[in-house]
């Protein structure tokens, strides 16, 4: 019997809003769009949250993928990755196909039995800080950070005029 409390959060259940519907629905352009006075577009968020899934679903597989020195290193240079509109799709639909994967594959986890979710994970925090883990304590920490950056996405569509996604999603 797994978390169905977390595995709910992975998709943004409750006050957590659903961070696949927040990118769904959005067009390569949008996502490379970028506010004044904000550092990153809604693509360099996605891909942002997409480095710290594949991160962290590696260190639960048990392997020792590389720790970024520093945080800038976890977040795409560029607004977008193309600057041609036929690729910024192509590449923008690969970024969220990622995305929900991953998505899916943290809430198949969450779903896993108490001997998976206690498995300990060494090493799981910065080279600086190491620490011990569980895997279930990583899925929490990661749909936290994750629902952080919906957050900021939902924040940003809202600048742009485009809030509620179509499958809707709080206004108030």
């Amino acid at each position: 019997m797994g978390d169905s409390t977390l595995r709910e959060l992975v998709y943004g259940k409750g006050a957590h809003v659903d961070p696949v519907a927040c990118v769904e629905d959005i067009s390569a352009e949008m996502a490379a769009r970028s506010v004044a006075n904000y550092p990153h577009s809604i693509w360099q968020i996605v891909e942002h949250m997409n480095y710290w899934m594949d991160y962290e679903l590696a260190k639960i597989a048990g392997e020792n993928p590389h720790y970024p020195d520093k945080a800038i290193e976890s977040w795409p240079v560029n607004p977008s990755p193309a600057a041609e509109s036929r690729a910024a799709d192509s590449q923008w639909q690969a970024t969220t196909r990622r995305f929900t994967d991953m998505l899916a594959r943290l809430a198949q986890l969450a779903e896993s039995d108490g001997a998976v979710l206690e498995k300990k994970i060494q090493d799981a925090g910065s080279p600086q800080a190491p620490r011990e883990s569980t895997v279930h304590a990583m899925l929490w920490q990661i749909a936290a950070h994750n629902s952080y950056h919906a957050g900021q996405i939902a924040l940003l569509r809202r600048q742009f005029g485009d809030w509620p996604p179509e499958r809707g999603g709080d206004t108030w």
